[in-house]
């Protein structure tokens, strides 16, 4: 299969033709910086929690443990150097799940904290108090992505055509996902992400 030649067109074309491939190089490279690190450093758009209950119904509603659906066993040896970091993951803690996008939905994920441990599908109910490992709740807060948006007040070029704006860039960070902590008296937790 060989490249596909340039279309011959007059010269005002072949300038329009040049000048779009110009544009399009630059916007691609724009692509091509956006490393993750830049990503990362977006805003993380704040959003108020869906579920709203009071300390008083948190303490008397009902405790509902978690427990997986599916689980497949995995062939993999567990590395011994990780138990006691498996040991604390495994812990169960108390969170409200929330879906952001489809609101009441119960959310559906696979789980497999460490090599040699099993994949374990869950499905967590949204909006009430839950019982559940750590790593579930830890797994259910890295769910994100990243708004990518135009900004037109950025001078990116200009030849004898014209001046061009536009540069891509990361707007905010949305989060898809959430498991919030609850505290009571019956669960105190500690770590790195509120869990």
């Amino acid at each position: 299969m060989t490249k596909m030649d340039k279309p011959k067109v007059n010269s005002d074309g072949q300038k329009e033709l040049e000048r779009a491939e110009e544009q399009f190089k630059a916007f691609d490279q724009q692509v091509k910086d956006l490393t993750l690190d830049r990503m990362n450093a977006a805003p993380k758009e704040d959003v108020e929690p869906q579920t709203k209950l009071s300390q008083k119904d948190i303490e008397k509603s009902k405790d509902i443990y978690l427990k997986p659906s599916r689980t497949i066993s995995s062939k993999e040896k567990f590395n011994e150097k990780f138990r006691e970091d498996y040991n604390f993951s495994k812990e169960y803690v108390r969170f409200i799940a929330e879906h952001k996008e489809l609101i009441g939905e119960t959310i559906e994920l696979w789980t497999k904290p460490y090599p040699g441990m099993p994949a374990e599908e869950w499905k967590i109910p949204t909006g009430v108090p839950v019982w559940g490992p750590r790593f579930l709740a830890e797994q259910i807060t890295k769910a994100k992505y990243h708004r990518l948006v135009m900004k037109q007040n950025i001078n990116t070029g200009a030849d004898q055509m014209g001046q061009y704006y536009g540069s891509m860039a990361a707007d905010t960070v949305i989060q898809r996902l959430d498991a919030i902590p609850v505290s009571n008296k019956k669960s105190i937790f500690m770590g790195a992400s509120n869990f």
